[in-house]
């Protein structure tokens, strides 16, 4: 039997049914999900403000909902101005419509200052009494720190001052304090009777009175805890057989340093020596770096540098970024935001290399400056019973630690399993 072919005609028919049947199918699959603009299903609060670098969504500025909010992502608030707002939601209809508003980030946060109620300074010394001041603030790099009141550096006296922080948002802190001002040329006179006879009590050998590892111990140690010490030159030439003997489970060595702001990085002289016989003793190894990074860019070298250092080692334990240099904050011209992206550089380069990250940062300095870290902490609390209230992994407890293998004092640390 003979087949019969279509023509040309009918197959064109064909193909224009296909296509206009393709169409409708997609147009149907539009008018079912398209996301349509509208307003029209909530209402908003009176107050469309968020505070710069908070956590807030859509649904923190709406009063009331007709439906169920179902896309709602967070708003980018670490810059100051306007921000649209965008979200998703299911009306009374059970339809998928488009809400917009516009909020405004504001700071309204004063700038933070550490002042002393009174400073002294000798006649005629040169000083600078606004670079002495901590002053930072939580979005500025460098707000406006000034001291006001008169004072004459020539003329001993005790002067009634005020200091003053100004962000650009007009947020403003004000301290009273005194300068005293005095005349130092008269000076004891020591006799050599006086030096011999300090020279000969500084000889002789003094008992160290201090926290025992052993009483930490049995405070501290429980199925879910490890208790341990942390160490650099400091400590000497440590004897790991006597701290393993004594009941440490775990040590915290220090890698390196930087030298000061925009200095080197230097390796701790014991590290090697520290870190191989920690090993050999069977010790948990962490590590930790001492640095003056005052960029993103300068942390991550820095991170790369102490993954080079300790790569053929054994690291069980986190590698912790220590930033203690905060007697030179005002000079680095960073805010207390942008330091703790600085922290977050130097810890997220180590995660990416496949270690555990950890911030070193003491309980106020962990309130007042770390408060936007979101790494797990090594706490820096000498005290019986820590009372800071935020999460923490490890918690140096002390820094008059004594134990067995060191001649001196130490810092102990409890780890949370």
């Amino acid at each position: 039997m003979k087949k019969r072919k279509l023509s040309k005609k009918k197959i064109i028919i064909l193909a224009v049914i296909l296509v206009i049947i393709l169409l409708i199918i997609a147009l149907v699959i539009y008018l079912n999900t398209r996301i349509v603009d509208d307003n029209s299903g909530f209402t908003l609060k009176d107050n469309l403000k968020a505070e710069v670098y908070s956590d807030v969504q859509a649904q923190d500025f709406i009063d009331k909902i007709e439906g169920d909010i179902i896309e709602d992502p967070r708003i980018d608030t670490n810059e100051l101005g306007e921000r649209e707002v965008s979200f998703i939601y299911l009306n009374s209809d059970n339809q998928k419509r488009r809400g917009t508003f516009e909020i405004k980030v504001v700071d309204t946060e004063n700038p933070l200052v550490w002042i002393n109620r009174s400073y002294s300074t000798p006649v005629g010394e040169d000083l600078d009494l606004e670079n002495t001041v901590m002053c930072v603030d939580n979005y500025d790099n460098k707000p406006t720190c000034k001291v006001k009141g008169d004072y004459d550096i020539n003329t001993p006296g005790t002067y009634n001052l005020s200091f003053v922080a100004t962000d650009s948002s007009d947020n403003s802190a004000k301290y009273s304090f005194n300068l005293i001002v005095y005349d130092n040329s008269a000076s004891e006179d020591t006799s050599d009777e006086t030096n011999e006879t300090n020279t000969a009590e500084n000889t002789e050998s003094v008992e160290l009175s201090g926290t025992n590892f052993s009483d930490v111990l049995e405070k501290h140690k429980t199925d879910n805890t490890e208790v341990g010490i942390d160490v650099s030159r400091h400590q000497g030439e440590v004897n790991f057989k006597k701290v393993k003997n004594a009941g440490a489970t775990f040590v915290m060595i220090r890698v390196g340093y930087q030298n000061g702001v925009g200095g080197e990085y230097e390796l701790d002289q014991y590290f090697e020596e520290n870190i191989k016989k920690a090993l050999k003793n069977n010790l948990k190894v962490g590590i930790y770096f001492y640095s003056y990074a005052d960029s993103e860019k300068e942390a991550t070298k820095q991170a790369k540098w102490v993954i080079k250092q300790i790569k053929d080692y054994d690291i069980s334990l986190p590698v912790v970024f220590d930033f203690e240099s905060f007697n030179d904050f005002n000079e680095m011209e960073l805010s207390i935001f942008g330091l703790n992206e600085v922290a977050d550089s130097f810890i997220d380069t180590l995660e990416n290399a496949g270690y555990e990250g950890m911030l070193y940062g003491s309980k106020n300095y962990l309130n007042s400056i770390w408060k936007y870290h979101t790494e797990e902490v090594w706490l820096a609390h000498y005290t019986d019973e820590t009372d800071y209230d935020g999460d923490y992994r490890m918690w140096q407890l002390c820094d008059d630690g004594i134990i067995d293998g060191i001649d001196g004092y130490v810092d102990i640390d409890v780890l949370y399993k």
